[in-house]
């Protein structure tokens, strides 16, 4: 693993969910489950956290999700 972490995936998870991993189908969803829960339960924590403590990486955050062309 680098210094830099992750974002919202690590490598493992990115390998399950692109089907590159071999694992079962319950461990595929396991993952999935994890990666929803992540999602719904914390991003939002984050983003709020970074807009009052770090709004110079919250705009980078923002810019990122809401303004990139890619879906």
């Amino acid at each position: 693993m680098t210094d830099e972490g992750r974002a919202l995936l690590t490598v493992r998870e990115r390998d399950i969910l692109s089907g590159e991993a071999d694992v079962s189908d319950n461990y595929r969803y396991k993952v999935q489950s994890i990666v929803r829960t992540r999602i719904r339960k914390h991003l939002g924590e984050d983003i709020e956290f970074l807009r009052e403590f770090f709004p110079e990486v919250y705009d980078i955050a923002i810019t990122e999700v809401c303004e990139s062309d890619e879906p």
